[in-house]
Order: structure tokens, then C-alpha cells, then sequence
């Protein structure tokens, strides 16, 4: 005899897998702790400091 199989069980199965694998890529993705965030903030802040200072100013030519 053939098990009756509930469609919409699933269906509804499905989606909570697929649902589980994209909540797991946006942790990897957008999961930082605040302390993350402000790190590579500072980084970030720190090398356009940097990179400012060896900037060759120009006079204006008009």
C-alpha cells in the first residue's frame, strides 16, 4: 500500500528549510557584533586620515 503524502505539510517543510538556509547567509553576511561595526569604522576613518595626509595640495589655476 502507498503512504498518503500531505501536500501542503510539505510544502509548508520546504519553505522553512529554505527559509533556515537564508536566515543562515544573512547571519554570515550582516551578522557583526557592535564592536565589529565600530572597529571597521575606526579602520576605515584611520586610512582615509592617512591617505589624506599625503595628499599633494595644488594651488588654484584659473
Amino acid at each position: 500500500m502507498v503512504n498518503v503524502i500531505n501536500l501542503r505539510r510539505f510544502r509548508k517543510r520546504a519553505e522553512r528549510e529554505s527559509s533556515a538556509k537564508q536566515a543562515e547567509a544573512n547571519r554570515l553576511l550582516f551578522g557583526r557584533t557592535t564592536a565589529e561595526r565600530k572597529l571597521e569604522k575606526t579602520r576605515k576613518t584611520r586610512a582615509r586620515m592617512l591617505l589624506d595626509q599625503h595628499r599633494i595640495e595644488r594651488g588654484e589655476t584659473t
